[in-house]
């Protein structure tokens, strides 16, 4: 190893039902990464088994008191941790909480705003307080009482039941009736203690990559995402099915409004690293669906398509976020 480049940690995996994908960032990501520049190490975390794996197939243990490896008999430290764990626990502020301790930089947001952004129903009624438009929801916690009828007055038809805290495309239905919602809640109920039944809103879905610099934030081109499927669920996601249109065929007017609430919500939140923000772009207006704090990175991603569609080249860009960190 060249001890005269800083070691980096493309620490993916976690232990949500996208592990596998998030294995998948992690190699996209590997073959990004600057490597005249970097020493690269893939880390794959599930549950307590950390560990590093090298090429020849291979691994070595992470030491989790230093989040250090031995490697031919010597004891190796890395410089920097690439977050790309899609769910728990990337996406919910345990890592940071566990880097954070070890004093290790990372490329991510800090706890609070990865916990905030990772329930979808707190981070929604959060930022209404500040004037961002979303739909109406209702939170239901895993054994509680619940009033189909009342919900389906409350919400309307058809509806969508997610799981609030996790970062997945798993466990979300799109509810076209209130005999359907019971299943729907089991199937949110096997990712996530608590899931938002939110009121569907008819328009076009609109995705918007941010990122700062150390002096300002950036925004890549928006992204339209149509589907076949009934929404843009795991099937649509990595399945082929789904079209992104890149740039989004919408006019200065409205691209520039999407970039300006993009940014007041990655400046409000305290955002750091690059991030995608989902939309509805509705008859009566922008709707606010999430942040992905920690976005797909295979080549066929959609933050990488933006980036690629910005001009600019995908190496020197992570080697921003790192150095910018």
């Amino acid at each position: 190893m060249d001890n005269n480049k800083r070691t980096i940690a493309i620490v993916c995996g976690g232990d949500s039902s996208e592990h596998d994908v998030s294995l998948r960032s992690g190699q996209g990501l590997c073959s990004f990464f600057d490597k005249e520049r970097y020493n690269i190490y893939i880390v794959d975390v599930k549950g307590i088994d950390w560990h590093v794996a090298f090429d020849d197939g291979t691994t070595a243990e992470i030491d989790k008191n230093d989040f250090s490896f031995v490697k031919d008999g010597k004891r190796e430290f890395f410089d920097y941790a690439y977050i790309t764990i899609h769910g728990q626990p990337g996406e919910n502020g345990v890592m940071q909480g566990y880097f954070d301790l070890i004093h290790m930089p990372y490329s991510t947001s800090g706890v609070l705003v990865e916990a905030m952004t990772f329930d979808k129903y707190v981070l929604n009624n959060y930022l209404r307080g500040f004037g961002v438009k979303v739909a109406d929801s209702i939170l239901l916690r895993r054994g509680e009482a619940y009033d189909e009828e009342a919900i389906a007055k409350r919400i309307g038809m058809p509806c969508f039941v997610k799981p609030a805290a996790d970062g997945s495309s798993f466990g979300v239905s799109k509810v076209k009736e209130s005999d359907q919602l019971a299943p729907a809640l089991r199937l949110a109920f096997m990712e996530s203690e608590e899931a938002m039944v939110e009121a569907y809103m008819q328009g076009v879905e609109i995705s918007q990559g941010i990122y700062k610099t150390k002096d300002k934030c950036v925004v890549l081109p928006a992204t339209e995402v149509v589907t076949t499927n009934e929404f843009f669920d795991y099937d649509a996601k990595y399945n082929g099915h789904s079209q992104e249109i890149c740039p989004a065929p919408i006019d200065d007017s409205m691209s520039g409004h999407i970039q300006e609430v993009s940014k007041r919500i990655y400046s409000q939140l305290g955002c750091a690293g690059v991030v995608r923000m989902d939309y509805i772009l509705a008859e009566d207006g922008l709707y606010f669906l999430e942040v992905n704090t920690i976005p797909g990175m295979t080549s066929a991603s959609l933050v990488p398509k933006m980036i690629r569609t910005a001009g600019l080249d995908i190496t020197d860009f992570l080697t921003g976020i790192i150095e910018n960190s």
